[in-house]
Order: structure tokens, then C-alpha cells, then sequence
């Protein structure tokens, strides 16, 4: 009778278990039950994802790897044919993009920090992705930020291809505020080049000696976040504040977005920054977030798998735990709401993928590859 009972109870405990487990896996919203679904495991510090034609998608490693994850979920090893890099504190290899030609060229674009004279900066690689998907060939360094310093903060960075076929590099301020504002050097900006990295001849600094010709817009802290709205087709972008004061901005040729002569934060020692939260010539963010959220990745929905949610932009959070859903009015956020929170991940990346469902990088150690569905 004994041996029943504690039989009885172990199963009923296990059935307990696994039912209390089944339901962590929907979380709440206004619109939708979400349904979190672990696509893949074990991925160190992943940091950037991009969907390849078939269902396999790209994700690199923050550690220093590139792999492939099958739709099914099976990790490869490291991609062959990655340049030396710098990792430690924030840097390491960060955000992959497809050329807008990959299905004919198979070229991909991947930023990292890269070592060099002077310390470490920001790189964009572009490679050739083998037919057997094991090794990156024909590398070359189309963008390097100048100078390097040797500090481990700030390298940004997101790739975006913009639609006349240029790419938008975003750049951090590399823990060098009082740099952020000379032009001549590459701190806290958004860089357009060509894909061979050529200098287009309409960006707002060509010939003009005041500012390095790469340069698209400046003032910024750290862009962690970048999307192409699908109805302007406008790049959006959101950097890190510091002790508050993360903004999403529409940034534009030529303009200076403000750091560090505004922000809506302050210092992490409590301590006013610049000269307020507005100056004549600076511009002002169309969103802002105060306490910090510690904004990472940014994507539109555009899908109809969450109807509900088509038209809105959701952008993850380091700090919060949470993945912001924001509904908007032309440019204008008209109202967030916080989704996951019950999740409590510090969510790195979030994409839109092939099939409709939104895709979520969680940065760990033991990092995983997360799909939403809806419950």
C-alpha cells in the first residue's frame, strides 16, 4: 500500500509539473495569447539573426561564432572564414544581414568588433556563403570605424540595407562622449556606404570637409536597434541611454540627434547631462524611455499571424525582461504595451521571419532561439 501511494504521489507530482510547465509557456496580452516556442539551445550570447531562402536562418554568436540553425533547430559548428576578433565586455561579432541579391550572390554582411592599432572598433564583413553553408569565402572589410580605441563598450551595431540598395551601419559612441560631436571620427553615428563599401555621392558630408563622407546622421549613444518601416520606408533606430533617456528616432541626412548635448537621462552617478533635454540645431527623439529599458533589436510587424499586433513595432529589452509592443500613428508611438514579462530574458534581437511569426534572440550563455505563435 505504501509503495502505491508514493508511486501515486510521485506521478501525480510529475503530471503537476509538467502541466504547470506547459502553461509558463503562454504568456498574456491585450490582443493575443503568445506561445513561446524554443526553436534552439545552447547558442553563446547570440546576438544577430537573419531568415536564409529555405528556413534556415543565421545567428551569430556574441563569443565569436557564426552558425547555421536548421528550421528544425539544429545548430552547425562555427562558420569557417571569420576575420580575427575582439571579444570582451560588449564587443565580439554582433549583427548579420542578407544582401538584397543573396538568392543569386549568397553574400552576406556581418559587423564585429575588430582589433586592430589602437585597441578595437567597429567592422562590417562581407563573404561569400559556400554552397555546402560551412564557410564564409571571398572575405573583405567593406567599413572599419576610425580610430579604434581600447575600450569595451558601445560598438552598436545593426545592419540595414536601405531600399535604393545602400546599407545603413549604426555606430556607438565607444564610451567616448566628448568625442560623439566631431565629425571627422566615427562615434555615435549612422554610416551609409554602397555594398562594395564605396561612398554613395549624395550623403549630406560629401566634399563638404566638416565630416567624414560615411556619415548619414551623428549624436548618437549606442543604436542597438534598427528597421526600415515598411510604409515610409524610413530607417528607424533606438539607442541606449544612460541612466534613462533611450529614444527611437527617424534618423535623417545630416542631422545631429544630440548626445551628449541632451538626453532625457542622466549619468549613472545621478548627475545632469549636457545642457538639458532640448538646444536649437539638435533634434528631438519621436519616443522616449525613462527609467531605461535597455532597448536591443527592432522590428515592424507586418504579417497577419497576429492580426492584432500588424502595424506595430516591437522592440526587446536587456534590462526590463520584456519585449515592447508599440502601436503607432504614422511616426508617432501612441502606446506601449510590455509583453513576456513573466519570461524574464533579456532579449537581444526581434525579427520578423518568412513564415509570420516574430523571432526572438535570448542573450545568455546559453542563449536560445525563441518563435512566437499565437496560443
Amino acid at each position: 500500500m505504501r509503495t502505491s501511494f508514493l508511486i501515486s504521489a510521485v506521478l501525480s507530482l510529475q503530471v503537476f509539473a509538467a502541466g504547470a510547465a506547459a502553461a509558463q509557456e503562454v504568456y498574456p496580452s491585450e490582443r493575443h495569447r503568445i506561445k513561446v516556442v524554443t526553436v534552439a539551445e545552447d547558442l553563446q550570447h547570440p546576438w544577430g539573426l537573419a531568415f536564409l531562402p529555405g528556413g534556415s536562418m543565421v545567428v551569430t554568436e556574441r563569443e565569436g561564432a557564426v552558425r547555421i540553425v536548421s528550421p528544425d533547430g539544429v545548430v552547425s559548428p562555427p562558420l569557417k572564414g571569420m576575420p580575427p576578433v575582439a571579444v570582451g565586455g560588449q564587443g565580439g561579432i554582433l549583427d548579420v544581414a542578407l544582401d538584397p541579391g543573396f538568392a543569386e550572390n549568397r553574400l552576406l554582411y556581418i559587423s564585429f568588433s575588430e582589433p586592430g592599432a589602437g585597441g578595437a572598433g567597429t567592422a562590417v564583413l562581407r563573404a561569400r556563403l559556400n554552397d555546402a553553408r560551412t564557410e564564409l569565402e571571398k572575405q573583405e572589410i567593406i567599413f572599419s570605424q576610425h580610430p579604434k580605441n581600447r575600450g569595451g563598450r558601445h560598438f552598436g551595431s545593426r545592419l540595414v540595407f536601405a531600399p535604393d540598395g545602400t546599407l545603413f551601419i549604426t555606430l556607438g559612441d565607444r564610451g567616448e562622449r566628448r568625442r560623439v560631436q566631431d565629425k571627422t571620427i566615427n562615434r555615435g553615428q549612422v554610416i551609409r556606404i554602397n555594398p562594395d563599401g564605396s561612398i554613395p555621392s549624395d550623403n549630406p558630408f560629401v566634399g563638404r570637409g566638416d565630416g567624414r563622407p560615411e556619415v548619414w546622421s551623428h549624436g548618437h549613444r549606442n543604436i542597438q536597434g534598427a528597421a526600415l518601416n515598411p510604409v515610409t520606408r524610413a530607417l528607424w533606430t533606438h539607442e541606449h541611454g544612460a541612466r534613462g533617456g533611450d529614444e527611437i528616432n527617424i534618423p535623417e541626412a545630416g542631422k545631429n540627434y544630440g548626445w551628449p548635448v541632451i538626453s532625457y537621462g542622466r549619468h549613472y552617478s545621478g548627475l545632469k547631462i549636457g545642457e538639458g533635454t532640448e538646444k536649437a540645431g539638435l533634434e528631438q527623439p519621436i519616443y522616449y524611455w525613462d527609467p531605461s529599458i535597455a532597448p536591443s533589436g527592432m522590428a515592424f510587424y507586418t504579417a497577419d499571424k497576429f492580426p492584432g499586433w500588424t502595424g506595430n513595432l516591437f522592440v526587446g529589452s536587456l534590462k526590463a525582461g520584456m519585449l515592447a509592443r508599440l502601436t503607432l500613428d504614422g511616426d508617432r508611438v501612441v502606446s506601449e504595451e510590455r509583453l513576456l514579462k513573466d519570461l524574464d530574458e533579456r532579449i537581444r534581437d526581434v525579427r520578423q521571419g518568412p513564415d509570420g511569426y516574430l523571432y526572438l534572440l535570448i542573450d545568455d550563455y546559453e542563449g536560445r532561439l525563441l518563435r512566437l505563435e499565437p496560443a
